[in-house]
């Protein structure tokens, strides 16, 4: 089965039930298991010895993530318990004054911390959710704006763990500088460039339409907080410490540093090798420098509140299990999400095998290469729910196909590739980043997912008239001209046809 149309069953079963029974975790297994059988050729009992094997490798490779989410996990408990996520809602509702300004403040954090998309979803998630529960703002649109500003903004940053993994993609010995390459892509970015845009206009007019419209509407009519996210002892403890805004500031921005600094120093920028900033970004091991980071953090913040009675020591011990408590659904879902990927990897089934073939195969006319790249891409990262191993299948096939000296046309078909794998990672209900949004927002994932939906494919649509243009003109420039007409015409059609859902006060 491994290599066929077969491959694409596990993930088409997993979604498929995902939104049909609003169960992740069931769903997940089912494909998961349903790709093991595909595997072993129907023995059940080597199926699941193949489904924890998979679950073991991905947990191993991805051990850093798991820490980095546990210690995140503390330190929102830590910032928490100290009174700081109050202190800081008392601050911000005396100088936010609508959901309006509250969603705004929550894109500009978003942009902000653009080093890494699992940082941001989780960060901006603890700071903005009080402030924006003060004014009733739907807990899917707060996810869906966290989601809209971890992705794109990563994908288009220099500096940030996404540009890492986009020149770690490149095959061995190329002869293409990985750096370089993305760089060049970053003004060709359509969907992630529109995605920001159109995110904008959706805040600043609050014209909410779809699936979204009407989880505003519920959430004016009557704000509840998920069911599962309801901890009444949550909002107690923030109530027992002494902490100020600096107590809430202080630990971000050395978080943010020491993630920055963790990248550099995994990069070899100390290392006596004369390395640049650029180069040292691009070499990083992001993972390890996010768990670097995370702990120094740790540490700063226990040296900031112990010796101030900001809490207890026995109150910051006791964050520990509430931190690791607070992260488990998000890490659960994350490890079946990884096994899933790892089901229909190239040792397995060979989704991106059988995807790159009928790539390739139908890759004779290259005027129609961008749009194709584009939507396998979306296609690809929507039933794998991964953008890093979208990007790392079909970059290396973008260079065979096209090779070195048609460098134009190259830089746009990596441009649709990141593009595309951006715009089926918000779109997958199995994708780790939006999976961290919807954990980030507190709100029910499949709800964020189904809300979300409509709006990236919008985007995406506006984002595929931009590639056919820059196919038949082989002109970046003309592609990202199109794509931005496209989008202004769909948001003056939404300007007439659709009513502000929220007062934008």
């Amino acid at each position: 089965m491994a290599h066929t149309a077969w491959a694409v069953l596990p993930p088409l079963i997993t979604i498929i039930l995902a939104l049909w029974t609003k169960e992740v975790y069931m769903s997940l297994l089912i494909g998961i298991f349903a790709g093991a059988m595909l595997f072993t050729g129907g023995s059940v009992l080597e199926a699941i010895l193949t489904m924890f094997q998979i679950l073991g490798d991905k947990v191993g490779g991805n051990v850093n993530i798991l820490v980095f989410l546990v210690i995140l996990g503390i330190l929102v408990a830590a910032i928490t318990r100290s009174g700081a996520t109050r202190a800081y809602g008392e601050w911000a509702a005396r100088q936010i004054k609508g959901p309006r300004q509250s969603l705004v403040v929550t894109a500009l954090l978003g942009l902000v911390i653009f080093i890494d998309d699992y940082f941001n979803c989780l960060t901006v998630g603890t700071v903005m959710r009080p402030v924006t529960d003060k004014f009733k703002v739907a807990r899917t649109k707060l996810a869906y704006v966290i989601d809209a500003t971890a992705a794109p903004i990563c994908i288009i940053a220099p500096v940030s763990s996404w540009a890492a993994a986009v020149g770690s993609s490149l095959p061995e010995g190329s002869e293409i500088d990985g750096f370089s390459l993305f760089l060049q892509t970053i003004p060709f970015n359509l969907y992630a460039l529109l995605t920001l845009v159109f995110m904008a206009f959706i805040i600043w007019t609050g014209r909410d339409f779809g699936a979204m419209g009407s989880s505003v509407e519920r959430s004016n009519e009557h704000f509840e907080v998920p069911e599962e996210y309801q901890d009444t002892e949550h909002a107690a403890l923030s109530r027992e410490g002494k902490g100020q805004l600096i107590d809430l500031f202080l630990p971000l921005i050395v978080l943010i540093g020491a993630c920055v600094f963790g990248m550099l120093y995994t990069g070899g920028l100390f290392a006596g090798e004369g390395k640049s900033v650029a180069d040292a970004f691009a070499d990083c091991d992001s993972s390890k420098s996010l768990v670097l980071g995370s702990f120094v953090a740790f540490v700063f913040t226990g040296l900031l509140y112990l010796p101030r009675h900001i809490v207890t020591f026995n109150a910051f011990c006791d964050c520990f299990s509430r931190g690791f408590k607070a992260m488990t659904p998000a890490i659960f879902i994350l490890c079946l999400a990884w096994t899933l990927s790892g089901v229909c990897s190239d040792k397995y089934l060979d989704l991106g095998g059988f995807v790159g073939g009928v790539v390739s195969a139908h890759a004779s006319i290259i005027m129609f290469l961008p749009p194709i790249f584009f939507l396998v891409s979306i296609g690809l990262a929507f039933a794998t729910g991964t953008s890093w191993g979208t990007f790392g299948i079909l970059i290396p096939i973008a260079i065979a196909i096209l090779g070195v000296e048609n460098t134009s046309m190259l830089v746009i078909c990596v441009a649709a590739i990141l593009s595309g794998a951006v715009g089926g990672d918000h779109a997958s209900p199995i994708s780790d980043t939006t999976i961290l949004a919807s954990a980030g927002a507190q709100c029910h994932h499949i709800d964020h997912v189904s809300t979300q939906l409509p709006y990236v494919l919008t985007v995406g649509a506006c984002s595929l008239v931009g590639y056919v243009v820059d196919g038949f003109t082989g002109n970046g420039w003309a592609g990202l001209g199109a794509g931005f007409i496209c989008l202004a015409a769909v948001m003056a059609v939404i300007m007439a046809k659709v009513e502000p859902v929220q007062e934008q006060a």
